[in-house]
């Protein structure tokens, strides 16, 4: 029997799959027949999940793979043999590509929960945190921050402290991994054909996590003791069936996670700063040296630490210049396909 991981796959309804209005909305009834879900990508190929069962099909002809993300919804051609076109997505996932690249990378689509894995050690790093939370209130996901390795430490309720802080939106549980019962404290994210996403760096217990969720066997690494660090174990995204009832994406370790575009997911990871922010004098106000400026005032008076305040303007920093960036990018590949055409009605008509 095929399988998803070590989850065989039976007759699954639409809803079963992660079907919503949402996508309804988009459809007519004889596209029903053929929708379909993206469970992992290749470089050639994408496999999909039917009510009839697996399938592998190809991309449209004039896009590349690259154009979806696991956990898409599609619409299959008559003969199922390739993609006819992609639902546009509830929540959609995606970064600025890793390297000098200036394309943005989509990370998942239809994500209903982003569970941030961190851990109970040195990998707990706040910034990182506030980045990823960023980066799900701005696609629309619900987050949840997930602290692994509980039994590690002393007080893991310190940890889910410091992570519930960061903004009054999160919501954080801690958990030993390893430990088979404790994985149904993510039972409400994942059930009922809820999709649920696991984002973090490598060595947080994110295979192992996921191993617990879908009864898997994703191989798992041992961390460096030194840094708490580990090396990637998922190197593909793949969905997976979890025992719950709902679909979970376990994605790869990530080095990096380059915002962009991500101004209304900052703003409301620091909202309270941005209060802060509409009671200064001035409404330009840089937040630097300028008088009566309500958030070096909430500095001075021990209310907003200096740290926070740092990473705030770094991550505005950041998303500013890599979103004026691609924009860029966009603008000069769409003047540069105008001039193709231009060119080459030019050379028609010459031979005419």
């Amino acid at each position: 029997m095929t399988r998803i991981g070590n989850t065989p796959l039976t007759n699954f309804t639409l809803t079963d799959l992660g079907w919503s209005p949402h996508f309804a909305a988009q459809c007519d009834d004889d596209d029903l027949c053929h929708a379909a879900r993206v469970t992992s990508i290749a470089r050639d190929r994408v496999f999909v999940l039917t009510t009839d069962g697996p399938l592998t099909v190809l991309a449209p002809s004039d896009a590349q793979t690259s154009h979806f993300a696991v956990g898409d919804w599609v619409i299959l051609t008559t003969d199922h043999v390739s993609i006819e076109r992609r639902l546009t997505p509830h929540t959609n996932l995606e970064r600025r590509a890793a390297g000098t690249g200036v394309e943005t990378q989509l990370i998942a689509a239809n994500v209903d929960t982003l569970a941030i894995v961190s851990s109970c050690n040195a990998d707990f790093n706040e910034a990182r945190l506030e980045r990823y939370l960023a980066l799900a209130l701005t696609s629309g996901c619900l987050p949840l921050v997930v602290l692994t390795k509980s039994d590690l430490c002393d007080d893991p309720r310190d940890y889910v402290r410091r992570a519930e802080r960061l903004s009054p939106l999160v919501t954080a549980l801690a958990l030993n991994a390893t430990a088979a019962d404790e994985a149904e404290l993510l039972a409400p994210w994942c059930k009922d054909g809820q999709t649920i996403a696991l984002l973090g760096s490598s060595g947080v217990g994110k295979s192992t996590l996921s191993n617990a969720l879908t009864a898997s066997q994703i191989e798992t690494q041992a961390i460096r003791e030194d840094d708490a660090k580990g090396r990637h174990t998922t190197t593909v995204r793949e969905l997976f069936r979890t025992r719950f009832g709902g679909w979970l994406i376990d994605t790869p370790g990530m080095r990096a996670l380059r915002l962009a575009d991500a101004s209304e997911g900052i703003e409301a990871v620091f909202g309270d700063i941005e209060d802060l922010a509409r009671n200064c004098r001035f409404s330009n106000c840089a937040h630097e040296t300028e008088p009566d400026c309500a958030v070096l005032n909430a500095v001075e008076r021990g209310e907003l630490t200096p740290d926070r305040l740092d990473r705030w303007r770094k991550l505005l920093r950041e998303d500013a210049h890599n979103s004026a960036t691609l924009h860029e990018a966009h603008r000069n590949d769409r003047n540069f396909g105008k001039m193709v055409r231009s060119a080459m009605k030019d050379k028609h008509g010459r031979r005419r």
